[in-house]
């Protein structure tokens, strides 16, 4: 009966794991947002969300977990972007070291704003954990609108994430 069990479970975990792997999530649609939230940690992200301003989908950026030293004048030049429109439309956010305060650093910023809606822009093998993070953090009425960074993910980094994600949700239903 116990290899039976555990059979099932193995068998579970890599056909979830399959599935994880060839179904990323994709760029997002030009739907308009209250706000677009940043994610940093990999490369094209903050790309993505400058898109996301210049094409008028949101008006209002953040870009969470950003290290204590960078100034926003230094990512304007550093993305090739008008200094005036990171300080009209980007805030920046320091207090986030992993995902889950990515979360909370986000829920904080949501509710100052009054947003309703956001555009969640992370690289896609990333984008399920980081989406249930800011879904289990913010308030039910605002809607998320994954908007996937695309990317070449190794087989490592897709184990890892989605053993991560596994973890993170198996702790989520015994309410950690």
């Amino acid at each position: 009966m116990i290899v039976r069990l555990f059979s099932l479970g193995l068998l579970a975990w890599m056909l979830g794991f399959a599935w994880f792997a060839i179904a990323l999530p994709q760029p997002g649609g030009p739907e308009r947002t209250d706000a677009v939230v940043v994610l940093t940690g990999g490369p094209n992200r903050i790309n993505r969300g400058l898109e996301a301003l210049d094409k008028e989908w949101t008006g209002r950026m953040l870009i969470t977990g950003v290290d204590q030293d960078v100034k926003s004048h230094e990512l304007a030049v550093e993305y090739g972007a008008p200094e005036s429109q990171f300080d009209c439309c980007v805030d920046l956010g320091f207090k986030a070291i992993d995902t889950r305060s990515n979360a909370l650093e986000t829920a904080r910023w949501v509710e100052r704003r009054k947003a309703k809606s956001i555009r969640l822009v992370t690289t896609d093998w990333h984008m399920r954990r980081a989406h249930y993070e800011l879904a289990r953090t913010l308030p039910e009425d605002v809607a998320i609108f994954d908007d996937a960074v695309a990317s070449q993910p190794s087989l490592r980094t897709l184990f890892r994430e989605y053993n991560k994600y596994v973890l993170r949700r198996a702790a989520g239903l015994i309410g950690v």
